[in-house]
């Protein structure tokens, strides 16, 4: 009962990672290998742990997660006899004060194969008391100690976890391990005292767990440090190095290597490789013989164990004390982009130990906890692996970092750039884009894009004469482009000139802004009151209309509606004004962000206006560029936005999710005959634009992974094999229940994003508004979602791989918060 009352819950909740309090330091003990002696280490340094008086723990938890070939072999059994064994033989320290010692031992889920049931053993150790143990003098005092030993899923066949599973019909999930681990992590100690937590792995760091997940990635969430048991044989040098290099690669930091040393000298070249890196312990020889009781071997070992001790509690007073100082320090130091520095309290500012997946470990510096934050703004749209695409990701960038570091780009080609450039014109560039030009950002592909659209424009208008002269001179030319008010194209200053007037291109921030362009007014599509509503500007129509659902608003049949004829008749109208009144300019390129609007609010863009506006422009010979930065690769349910236009672009700019966001990398996808208007026999008409880390093998092979993986439903179960789009990941009723909170103005929920604009008045709304800070640091600091608002737009953000139960829990959360608000 109990057993499948603890799996419900553990399955129901195993995206809500516990707290891992660092008041407790917790290690991992990892093997290079089955057999190199993990328990032994797990009882000699529990025993060391226990030996002195304060400041050493009050109690000591030991956890064996995963047991094969039980009961006959326990490794929590043996450090439950073990560790008082040794402790025996230790004197008492501190002058007369001696230990009583509380030990207790349990397994929770053995295998049915398992006969009898395992026993739980519970006793008590004087050491130094009424003349018991190996203590000498007069005894002060009596300190009580605590040692308690677990097992939680027990198999009897000593093999592999996966094959026991298996063959004794007992399979177990990951996250049930996990979160069993995860409660086990949050306990504190009975006695209020100090504790420590020694977590022993099943086999090498690489041995599969009972899913056949392997142990370093099982354990991951946690990222508990980890002490690696090296192996002293032959080959051991090898084994060890691989196995270091492992937990590396998946971003545990080792706190020791210690290995038995068996006459080879492996622990003096470990030592002279890892130089400072992490120090190496070395045990002696231990003793074959199965009769020896290994008492006298754990009694010469206790040095090595003492120091081992010490030099763990060294690394974490380490660990806590860079944690603890890094908010000041942050505040001093860093300047950080978009943040009005004297609004960010010191004890605001979130220290980040790691991420796993879409969650970051973010630590508590009043609590001394590691907490699971749900990254909430997908580290500003970039975030799309779960867990196990950010391990490979890891891998396949450690393997083209190694391959190629990286190389210069012009006129040279290699495997990564040229896979990704296939991925990309067979998927967001599919039946449209031939050419693939890279860069580094998402706002230097937009720099690109202009590039090639105005020169296109000039060839399709005769503009360019004589391809060696520049008719600037003349000052007869000016170029400028068609975009959409509320528009955000980057940061650069060509991609800012491309963008309708905002704070961001104010004169605080750019005083050489000019805005070249013609920017219009466009219709928005949103949620309130379940009913889905489209906004007119009044340069277009002072009414407002509603559809059924949002599938309504993307359905092609509206291109012969009422609506249309508006659209067509204001777009037609602004640009024939603007040619009358500006002989010397031409609109020379057309660019917009499909369907919604990131930066500048989460807003939803009418389709069918978008659509109109491509058409016309493409009428007009003037160049179309879509800004997919934001909603390409899925972000919005589909792999391209284009997808939910119906219409295609000439040049397109991709970044982002294109990498996972793991490292930098930007596409400018172009059509053949942009790519045919720089073609000539001179340099001077080539694209000269460039960056050092152009097309970066890094960049690239991630790009190779991420897009890959996100379209492949074999690593991806939100893809939806009949239509090749996403899954519904937001609850639409619950969406229906936000929509209708009287302090939300709208909603907006499409693939991956859900935004929700507060109802705010004044200088209350718009993007300098601090209308939702109390609500985003409520998110924070008691939800634990991390979230960054568009000035009173919240949003929440997920990636392709996010499960829907997942995007339910958070989003249920902010419900809660804006119900209390209303």
């Amino acid at each position: 009962m109990l057993r499948s009352l603890l799996r419900r819950h553990s399955t129901s909740s195993s995206a809500a990672a516990a707290a891992v309090p660092l008041t407790s330091p917790t290690f991992a003990i990892f093997g290079a290998n089955t057999g190199v002696g993990k328990t032994l280490v797990s009882a000699g340094l529990v025993a060391s742990l226990l030996a002195y008086p304060s400041p050493s723990p009050s109690t000591v938890a030991y956890l064996k997660p995963l047991q094969t070939g039980f009961p006959d072999d326990s490794d929590a059994r043996f450090v439950f006899h073990r560790a008082p064994a040794l402790l025996r033989r230790l004197p008492v320290a501190g002058g007369g004060v001696a230990t009583r010692l509380v030990a207790s031992n349990h397994t929770l889920f053995p295998s049915p194969a398992v006969d009898p049931l395992p026993e739980r053993q519970d006793a008590v150790f004087n050491y130094g008391v009424e003349g018991e143990g190996e203590g000498e003098g007069e005894v002060a005092a009596v300190e009580e100690k605590a040692l308690v030993c677990r097992t939680v899923y027990a198999w009897r066949e000593p093999v592999s976890p996966h094959l026991a599973a298996e063959r004794e019909g007992m399979p177990v999930e990951d996250e049930e391990v996990r979160w069993l681990v995860d409660r086990w992590l949050a306990e504190d100690g009975d006695g209020g005292g100090e504790v420590w937590k020694v977590l022993e792995t099943a086999g090498g760091v690489a041995s599969p767990g009972p899913s056949g997940t392997l142990q370093c990635d099982l354990y991951r969430s946690s990222r508990l440090p980890a002490v690696l048991v090296g192996d002293g044989r032959l080959g051991g040098i090898s084994s060890t190095l691989s196995a270091y290099e492992t937990l590396l690669l998946r971003g545990y930091d080792v706190g020791s290597v210690i290995l038995e040393d068996r006459g080879l000298s492996n622990d003096r070249f470990l030592l002279s490789y890892l130089r400072k890196r992490v120090p190496v312990h070395v045990l002696p020889p231990i003793p074959e013989d199965p009769k020896d009781d290994l008492t006298d071997w754990f009694s010469e070992s206790s040095s090595a164990f003492s120091s081992l001790k010490d030099g763990l509690q060294s690394f974490h007073s380490r660990r806590i004390q860079r944690l603890n100082s890094m908010q000041k320090k942050s505040k001093d130091l860093l300047w950080w982009p978009f943040t009005q520095h004297d609004l960010v309290p010191v004890d605001s500012v979130t220290v980040i130990d790691s991420r796993c997946g879409e969650n970051f470990s973010a630590y508590k510096v009043k609590d001394k906890k590691i907490v699971p934050q749900f990254d909430a703004c997908a580290s500003w749209w970039t975030q799309g692996p779960d867990s196990n695409l950010q391990i490979e990701l890891a891998r396949d960038m450690g393997y083209a970092a190694a391959r190629y570091g990286h190389v210069m780009f012009p006129e040279n080609v290699h495997e990564p750039a040229l896979r990704c450039a296939e991925l990309l014109l067979g998927g967001v560039g599919k039946d449209w884009a031939s050419r693939v030009y890279f860069s580094d950002n998402g706002s230097t592909a937009i720099e690109i894009a202009l590039k090639m659209a105005f020169r296109k424009y000039a060839c399709d208008h005769g503009i360019i004469v004589d391809s060696e002269k520049d008719t600037r001179s003349e000052g007869s030319v000016q170029f400028k482009v068609l975009a959409l008010n509320g528009s955000y194209h980057g940061d650069t200053l060509g991609a800012m000139e491309a963008q309708a007037p905002s704070a961001y291109t104010s004169f605080l921030q750019q005083p050489w802004y000019s805005g070249r362009g013609l920017f219009l007014d466009p219709p928005t599509v949103y949620i309130k009151n379940k009913t889905a509503h489209l906004s007119l500007p009044p340069s277009i129509w002072h009414e407002q209309l509603s559809f059924s659902s949002l599938t309504e608003v993307f359905c092609k049949t509206r291109d012969t509606s009422s609506a249309a004829k508006l659209y067509v008749s204001y777009i037609s109208q602004q640009l024939s004004q603007y040619a009358m009144s500006n002989n010397s300019e031409h609109i020379a390129a057309l660019i917009i962000e499909p369907v919604i609007q990131g930066a500048g609010g989460m807003h939803l863009i009418d389709p069918l206006f978008q659509r109109l506006l491509v058409k016309e422009c493409k009428n007009q010979k003037i160049p179309v560029i879509f800004d997919e930065v934001f909603t390409g690769f899925w972000r919005l349910g589909v792999e391209s936005a284009s997808e939910l236009l119906g219409c295609l672009p000439d040049i397109s700019c991709y970044a982002k999710l294109m990498t996972g966001g793991i490292v930098p990398l930007a596409a400018t996808l172009a059509t053949e005959p942009i790519f045919e208007a720089f073609r000539s026999d001179s340099k001077l008409t080539a694209l000269l634009h460039g960056h050092s880390y152009t097309a970066h093998p890094m960049g690239c092979t991630a790009a190779v992974k991420a897009i890959e993986w996100y379209k492949d439903p074999s690593t991806n179960s939100n893809i939806d094999l009949d239509h090749m789009k996403l899954k519904e990941l937001w609850d639409g009723a619950l969406v229906n229940h936000l929509s209708l909170l009287p302090n939300v103005k709208r909603v907006v929920s499409l693939g991956t994003l859900c935004a929700i604009e507060l109802k705010a008045e004044g200088s209350d709304a718009g993007y300098a508004s601090l209308y939702a800070s109390s609500l985003i640091r409520q998110l924070r600091e008691e939800d634990n979602i991390y979230a960054r608002p568009l000035g009173n737009v919240i949003y929440l953000m997920c990636g392709p791989c996010t499960t829907r139960d997942s995007c339910t829990r958070q989003l249920t959360k902010v419900h809660r918060r804006l119900q209390k608000l209303s």
